[in-house]
């Protein structure tokens, strides 16, 4: 089998099993599988995004997809090489094929996401055109009903915006928080998602004597609880309450966040929650010192610049 054997299409429903093959165990060293079996059938319908699948035949050598997530903004996600045709430049070929489809629907850019544990895809991302971005890591504060922030907390789009265009935060996020409608991405905050977010009762500012810090709340979702045995039919679920960014001025204002955040996942029914915070030693260390548990490892974002 030679690359030239490999044609590029879009995915297809009836390719489900093929593609659930050789994804179900993508990472046999680390807890947990890959998502792609899990959603596929949703996952590739859409106006908004392009599925594309290396068609090798009587096997499919690989999977990417597209996702727009503003008139600028494109989404590289879920890049799987079947091991029987790793090193024959498939990623190459279909990540190509999406800058192509992106730069034809108008955006300037495409960013993606690696886990800072997967060397093989940092490489993989930088060979195909990408190039370093930014990190973050995850805080994790417990909803509690009774959490009461140690200053006043507003729901003042403006007020948040103006703390974020001057913060450390935007300036080491590059901008970025997480997607309000495209879950594990990226985009530009902009101040309509602020004001989106305060008419959804989601938006949490610190005041005291200034704006001190905010977050914002951007999805609620449920998922299998991390103990559930996969043998069950209806395992246990969790409900995780998921915000954009959280940013802050010092620890003490971070305390404050994290209170605020921890009521409202409360009154949300939310079991869990994360927060998107960049990963410094500062942010990273102000969260711990908050009691705030923070996920072991950062993840990275990259970007191509589509209009190269």
């Amino acid at each position: 089998m030679t690359g030239a054997t490999i044609q590029l299409r879009e995915a297809r429903h009836e390719d489900y099993e093929q593609i659930a093959a050789f994804t179900r165990n993508t990472w046999p060293a680390r807890e947990g599988g890959d998502y792609i079996p899990d959603v596929y059938h949703d996952w590739i319908d859409g106006d908004d995004r392009r599925t594309v699948v290396a068609d090798a035949g009587d096997d499919i050598a690989g999977i990417v997809q597209c996702v727009l997530l503003s008139d600028w903004e494109s989404w590289g996600q879920g890049m799987r090489v079947n091991p029987e045709f790793r090193g024959r430049g498939v990623a190459n070929r279909m990540t190509e094929d999406l800058f192509s489809w992106a730069r034809e629907q108008g955006a300037t850019v495409m960013r993606n996401m690696v886990f800072s544990w997967n060397v093989a895809g940092l490489g993989q991302s930088r060979a195909t055109g990408y190039d370093p971005v930014t990190e973050f890591r995850w805080a994790h504060p417990d909803p509690d009903a009774d959490a009461d922030p140690d200053a006043e907390v507003t729901a003042e789009p403006a007020a948040a915006w103006r703390f974020w265009t001057d913060s450390e935060a935007r300036d080491r996020l590059r901008g970025l928080a997480l997607d309000d409608e495209e879950t594990w991405a990226l985009s530009e905050l902009t101040r309509g998602h602020l004001r989106s977010a305060a008419d959804d009762d989601g938006l949490f500012v610190v005041q005291d004597d200034g704006t001190r810090g905010f977050a914002h709340r951007v999805r609620e979702y449920e998922r299998p609880a991390a103990d559930a045995d996969d043998g069950e039919a209806t395992p246990e679920s969790e409900q995780w309450a998921e915000y954009g960014v959280g940013a802050w001025a010092d620890a003490e204002s971070a305390g404050a966040l994290f209170d605020a955040i921890a009521r409202d996942a409360a009154d949300r029914g939310a079991d869990r929650t994360r927060v998107l915070i960049p990963e410094t030693p500062r942010f990273v260390s102000d969260a711990a010192f908050c009691r705030v548990e923070v996920s072991d490892e950062p993840d990275f974002v990259l970007g191509a610049d589509l209009t190269a």
